[in-house]
């Protein structure tokens, strides 16, 4: 069966093509991925991210039982409203799912994590629980609306009552605060966002969300659709779980070294391998990838390198630099002569930095 999340019928009244995803009927655009790419870049969009699962830790070991699940250190939360990003790991070191850990208070955390392992999630999450004493609830009274854009802030902020607006206006990155409209409908809102843009991602009671989506359509935010996040995630050298990492590759293999904190004294899940890892080298890399000639670059097409074979990951035509970009992952070290194989035809392409963009604008050199 397939789920919906509450903005499912506000969706189709809008327009919009509804594709699976992970078995959740959702919008993949409402006319124009492109314009919707484009509104993102250079104004304002929004997405339905309700189908993310939002988790709540309550106990006294629930800091202690964070340091165990994770591979980043909760430690560094400090001030409630503080979050990370950080990955949960199995014991080879693999990556079960990425996730943003929200500190809230004493004894009190929030988890998002991704949507189409929700269930192994839950149950890896509630396992690791149960010799802390934690009490795990899944959050399904909430719905997510993610505002993406340089004005999307401004725009959210809009939506507050006056005395809430300089406190959710002065939120850091990854940082979060709850504000309250103007007809008395409390928000959780949080500097993140998976499109490399400025915004904000909200969470609203169930039953209010429809009312808060159609108040920013009618404040000039664009539904988006799944479609754009995907070229702006990509865009933004951010991974995708199940396409770029999964449960047989390493933060070290993904690009996510800097979400690992080995800190003294701590022993997170899959610790011991990422230190053997650490200590003998990865056999594998990710890289982004440039074409130059026509065409687009697709996951799974095999990329030729002087050190060996590997694989393109994500890949697609960027709407941005107005050329076909990737995340490949390929043999470690200096790799050169980068050729992808496309129906036969070895085309060459340039290996370059991630992000392939920052703030609307293109950081890929010229050819």
């Amino acid at each position: 069966m397939t789920n919906k999340t509450v903005l499912n019928e506000t969706h189709r009244a809008h327009g919009a093509k509804m594709v699976d995803f992970g078995g959740w009927d959702m919008p993949i655009h409402y006319g124009s991925q492109i314009d919707e790419h484009h509104q993102v870049r250079r104004d304002a969009g929004m997405f339905d991210v309700s189908h993310m699962t939002v988790v709540d830790l309550h106990g006294a070991q629930v800091r202690d039982f964070l340091r165990r699940l994770v591979a980043n250190s909760v430690d560094k939360l400090k001030k409630p409203g503080k979050a990370l990003y950080t990955c949960m790991l199995n014991e080879r070191g693999g990556v079960i799912d990425d996730l943003i850990v929200y500190f809230l208070g004493d004894g009190f955390f929030r988890l998002v994590v991704n949507a189409a392992t929700r269930e192994k999630d839950m149950a890896w999450i509630r396992q690791q629980a149960a010799a802390f004493d934690v009490g795990v609830t899944e959050r399904e009274d909430f719905g997510m609306i993610a505002v993406q854009g340089p004005n999307a802030r401004a725009k959210v902020i809009g939506l507050l009552r006056a005395s809430d607006r300089a406190s959710v206006d002065k939120l850091g990155r990854f940082a979060a605060a709850t504000g309250i409209t103007a007809d008395g409908v409390e928000l959780f809102v949080a500097r993140t966002g998976y499109t490399g843009e400025d915004g904000f991602e909200v969470l609203v009671p169930a039953d209010h969300t429809a009312r808060i989506w159609d108040r920013l359509v009618e404040a000039g935010v664009k539904p988006a659709g799944l479609g754009a996040r995907d070229t702006l995630r990509l865009e933004a050298g951010m991974n995708l779980y199940g396409q770029d990492m999964d449960e047989d590759v390493s933060p070290y293999e993904a690009g996510l070294a800097w979400t690992v904190a080995l800190d003294e004294g701590r022993d997170f899940i899959g610790r011991a391998a990422l230190e053997r890892q650490l200590e003998h080298g990865s056999a594998r890399q990710m890289v982004g990838l440039v074409m130059d000639e026509k065409g687009v670059l697709r996951h799974g097409q095999k990329v030729l390198t002087s050190a060996g074979e590997g694989e393109v990951l994500s890949g697609t035509f960027s709407p941005t630099i107005g050329k076909a970009i990737a995340l490949a992952r390929v043999p470690a070290g200096d790799v050169r002569d980068v050729r992808v194989d496309i129906r036969g035809r070895e085309v060459p392409v340039r290996v370059v930095k991630y992000p392939f963009v920052r703030e609307g604008a293109s950081l890929v050199p010229d050819a």
